[in-house]
């Protein structure tokens, strides 16, 4: 069983996949009370929204929701939308006379496909709301992975549809999970160490394998200068364990090497960046050593299955994993 961020209790996801293009987003609602929250940021080109309040030494300790979203800066929009409707039902914290909602959001760029200024607004984190639910999530090319593409090292016309993808993984008495929207400038790699998904040849019906590609001096300069934030690959881990805020930000930083062993090669022109939510549900103590592990292999997991689940598209061409392999 791969699992499902929803494996975390406590946790609804909810998605909003917009009809006139492939874009969306992806919300991920924890509770009235909300749930201790840090992140990790590592790419070199980043869109994130309420993320400085995540620090350790800041004062909010919790939020109510976490936001994934397509469009580029532009999608940060759809974050509003999840305040109000989580102004509407009284979550927040109490400030004066209201409750602010926090929400902090990541965007991926998925503006090549499509008409680029249809991107997911405030409506569309409603919507993403309204559709949220504890059952496990969809996956591939819905939601925050609607418009994702992997392997872009040699152009977008050499790439192939990214998506979403879920994992989890329990140890004892803990649950970890992860929800991550893959995008990458690289390819995505499996168990073996070896692409499923990526830059493609030239005709198009295999993989280059990018990293060996670059590796031996094959590297495609000016394809790469064009990618420049144009990629990101985004995502929150989850655990039942009890952590405060300084230990899910450990917990966000360990989960990146999932990111390290599932992507290839990891480039500047990504924004990567994972938040991590401690419920604290199973009212037990997390040791992050092995929270960490449990974080990496199901980040791994999580993107792989973004890509297994991923369908084709048509205009313009870019195959899913399954399209490839039919070739």
């Amino acid at each position: 069983m791969n699992g499902s961020l929803t494996d975390v209790a406590g946790l609804a996801v909810g998605h909003f996949t917009d009809t006139r293009r492939p874009t969306g987003c992806t919300v991920v609602l924890c509770g009235a009370d909300g749930v201790v929250c840090g992140v990790d940021q590592r790419g070199g080109a980043p869109g994130t929204r309420e993320t400085d309040l995540l620090k350790p030494g800041n004062t909010v300790e919790r939020v109510h929701a976490v936001l994934l979203t397509g469009g580029s800066a532009f999608g940060l929009d759809a974050a509003s939308g999840v305040m109000c409707w989580l102004e509407e039902r009284g979550h927040g914290v109490a400030v004066g006379p209201v409750r602010v909602p926090i929400v902090p959001a990541a965007v991926l760029f998925d503006l090549w496909v499509g008409d680029p200024r249809i991107r997911p607004d405030a409506a569309a984190g409603q919507a993403a709301c309204a559709a949220a639910s504890t059952a496990a999530p969809a996956q591939g090319s819905v939601g925050a992975g609607a418009g994702a593409t992997v392997g872009k090292l040699y152009g977008i016309g050499r790439a192939m549809r990214g998506g979403i993808g879920n994992a989890s993984l329990r140890v004892g008495d803990i649950t970890v999970a992860a929800l991550v929207a893959a995008n990458p400038s690289g390819d995505v790699h499996g168990d073996d160490g070896r692409p499923i998904a990526g830059a493609r040849t030239a005709d198009g019906r295999a993989l280059v394998d990018a990293t060996r590609a670059l590796l031996a001096g094959d590297g495609p300069a000016a394809a790469m200068a064009a990618m420049q934030g144009s990629a990101t690959t985004i995502g929150i881990v989850a655990t039942d364990a009890r952590l405060d805020k300084a230990q899910a930000n450990r917990l966000a930083s360990l989960a990146h090497h999932g990111l390290s062993r599932a992507v290839s090669p990891l480039t500047q022109h990504d924004g990567d960046t994972l938040f991590a939510l401690a419920t604290g549900d199973s009212g037990l103590d997390g040791d992050l050593s092995l929270l960490g592990a449990m974080a990496a292999d199901c980040v791994a997991r999580a993107i792989r299955n973004a890509v297994l689940h991923a369908t084709g598209l048509a205009d313009p061409p870019l195959p899913a994993l399954g399209d490839l392999s039919d070739t």
